[in-house]
């Protein structure tokens, strides 16, 4: 039964991968890694790593994808836009061949480390192996700056996408008078400044 839920969750796991980066909406994409997140989680759960798949399940397929909606959301590309055009051929050419190139490494390193294992029964397990405090101690010493990295990827992902957000709308109406502009003008920062509201600041009302 454990062979069958592994073939499923890695058939799961590479479909979402290769939705997240193939699919041109965002929504969908974010939709394919979400499921891609899922069944990492069901795959730690037969590596007896159960308080890592909880969390793969809580904070990443829960919390941070639901922020990846909402930026999504804001984007404005959940209505079957894609955000980006088509690229060329020499670019799309170089992607196939780094990720063919990437796919061969990573499979010279898996099945080479596989195959050793094939007649044994694994490797041995300690009473306090994917308990929390193994986790925040492997985190917090061992792996401290990939996760690290890894949380700065995330926001940086975040803040990047409402960047190319703002850019994709253009600028605001003219009539429009942010706090900062009115604060930043000479007269208000003299203390100079007549009485007045932010409406009657901004002018006129467009037409």
């Amino acid at each position: 039964m454990a062979e069958v839920l592994f073939f499923l969750a890695a058939i799961g796991a590479v479909a979402g991968a290769v939705g997240t980066v193939s699919l041109r909406n965002p929504f969908y994409a974010v939709l394919a890694l979400v499921c891609h997140l899922l069944a990492l989680a069901a795959l730690f759960l037969l590596l007896y790593a159960q308080f890592v798949a909880a969390a793969q399940v809580v904070v990443y397929a829960g919390a941070v994808m639901v922020l990846y909606v909402f930026v999504v959301a804001y984007v404005g590309g959940g209505a079957g836009e894609p955000l980006t055009g088509s690229t060329g051929v020499s670019l799309r050419f170089a992607s196939i061949l780094f990720t063919l190139a990437l796919f061969a490494e990573l499979t010279i390193a898996l099945v080479g480390t596989g195959l050793t294992a094939l007649d044994t029964e694994g490797a041995s397990l300690e009473a306090t192996f994917g308990t929390p405090a193994e986790v925040g101690e492997l985190f917090l010493t061992k792996f401290l700056v990939a996760f690290e990295i890894a949380s700065l990827l995330l926001l940086i992902a975040a803040v990047g996408a409402v960047i190319l957000a703002r850019r994709r709308a253009g600028l605001g109406d003219e009539g429009e008078v942010s706090v900062g502009d009115v604060m930043r003008r000479p007269e208000v920062t003299a203390g100079q400044a007549e009485p007045g509201s932010m409406i009657e600041a901004a002018g006129p009302p467009q037409r």
